[in-house]
């Protein structure tokens, strides 16, 4: 990180302003050697400063710039941003002049990455830059900006330290054996201690399949036999006409996707072929597709035409297992009414006449405890790097506790517990491999 980095940090095109920033050691004396105004060098940290950009003695732009000193900036050294006006051509001059006077292109990401190696956020705090940048919806921003504060990260180094003092009970326990009754204290304290972890962690775990759901949108496909309005129903919550919709059974053969914001929450909806068997090749594979689908799927949609509801409904509805499903009952302005007794939420529509829509949405939002979420300490791992890496932990802790019950020699579970530690540290980047971070930062767009 000897290089002063620069890069445009604004999108590049036509607009008001354009942000050029420079980021090391020579900084502040890079961007003086091409501004015309006060001298940089001399000015106090965060403050702006009016003048021109000049290349020799010809004016580039009209400037602002601002000099913000190491280290309370965001990557802990010098950082200079220079406010140009929007232009293209004039960007990219500003930017030719900095590297030509020594400045090196910013990697992707790099400028988080010297936050995080300079100490100034913590691996969670990182991804959480991303998020925010990539949030769609308001609770994906509330989740981010939580994660950004540093929330998830105190309770992970909370459980680390909780670690480190069992471990330093252990070791003293190790040195001084002749107390009395030392090894029943041992274990007994051992036991709890690690029983008291393991729960925090299932409820992290536990929060975190909510944050996953706030952060990625819930996977759903919309299933059913052939002719019950599937594609209808889609075209309806999309309020788009994005699949194909006709009377004749086996139109659609391949999946069709599409978006939708219900109550602050992604719904990533698939429209599928109709489950039935095909003597149409074309068709099995699309069926074939539907069907393996399932295991991917958040929730399940299933679809009845309510005229022609049969057994064949019913043994389809036995195969889902483990799923969130809401039963909806389409074509109800045909006046077919239908009973159904089965153990999932039921939704009677008409997709064609727009009917039960506002109804259907509802029960998706009560599914998945929307309005708790937003309600709740939205502090969450929301990225499948760390919740793997927490479950490891949660692995090793699991391991020590059985060598405890197993009354087994308190230094065979102090490796677990120095395992599930070192995993924890991994989470907020206290320990990592360099690999890792170049991967994880080279996600970021430039000037980030």
């Amino acid at each position: 990180m000897e290089d002063t980095i620069v890069a445009i940090s604004t999108s590049l095109g036509v607009g008001a302003i354009s942000i050029v920033r420079v980021s090391g050691d020579e900084a502040i004396e890079i961007v003086n050697s091409i501004f015309s105004g006060h001298d940089l060098t001399k000015v106090n940290s965060h403050t702006v400063h009016y003048g021109y950009i000049k290349e020799d003695k010809k004016i580039i732009d009209e400037v602002l710039v601002t000099v913000m000193k190491a280290p309370k900036t965001f990557t802990r050294e010098d950082v200079v941003e220079i406010n140009c006006h929007g232009g293209i051509m004039t960007t990219k001059k500003v930017m030719e002049l900095l590297i030509r006077k020594g400045c090196k292109v910013a990697e992707p990401g790099e400028f988080t990455k010297r936050a995080f190696l300079n100490g100034r956020i913590d691996l969670l705090e990182a991804e959480a830059v991303m998020d925010v940048i990539e949030a769609k919806t308001e609770s994906n921003m509330s989740l981010a900006l939580n994660q950004l504060t540093g929330s998830i990260s105190n309770k992970i180094e909370d459980l680390r330290q909780e670690i480190v003092e069992l471990l330093t009970f252990i070791e003293v326990s190790i040195d001084y054996p002749e107390y009395d009754e030392a090894n029943l204290l041992t274990n007994d304290r051992l036991k709890n201690g690690v029983q008291n972890i393991l729960k925090k962690i299932d409820i992290i775990l536990k929060n975190s399949e909510d944050g996953i759901i706030l952060k990625n949108g819930i996977k759903t496909i919309i299933l059913g036999k052939p002719n019950v309005g599937k594609s209808s129903l889609l075209n309806t919550l999309l309020e788009e006409e994005k699949a194909i919709v006709t009377s004749i059974p086996g139109t659609t053969r391949d999946v069709v996707e599409g978006s939708i914001n219900i109550g602050g929450i992604i719904l990533d909806m698939m429209d599928t072929a109709g489950i039935r068997k095909t003597d149409d090749k074309i068709e099995e594979i699309g069926v074939k597709k539907s069907l393996d689908l399932i295991s991917k799927a958040n929730l399940i949609l299933y679809l009845i035409d309510s005229s022609s509801y049969d057994k064949e409904d019913l043994e389809l509805l036995k195969n889902i297992k483990d799923k969130k499903v809401i039963v909806v009952i389409n074509k109800i302005d045909l006046n077919n009414d239908i009973n159904i007794d089965i153990p999932y939420p039921i939704v009677k529509i008409s997709a064609k006449e727009k009917i039960g829509i506002d109804e259907l949405k509802d029960e998706i939002t009560n599914l998945f405890n929307q309005n708790k979420l937003e309600t709740k300490d939205l502090t969450y791992l929301t990225n499948a790097r760390s919740i793997a890496l927490l479950k490891q932990a949660k692995d090793s802790l699991q391991s020590s506790l059985e060598c405890i019950n197993n009354k087994m020699p308190t230094d065979i579970s102090e490796i677990d517990l120095k395992e599930a530690w070192n995993l924890l540290g991994m989470i907020i980047g206290k320990t990592y491999e360099d690999e890792l971070i170049d991967n994880l930062f080279s996600r970021f767009c430039l000037g980030k």
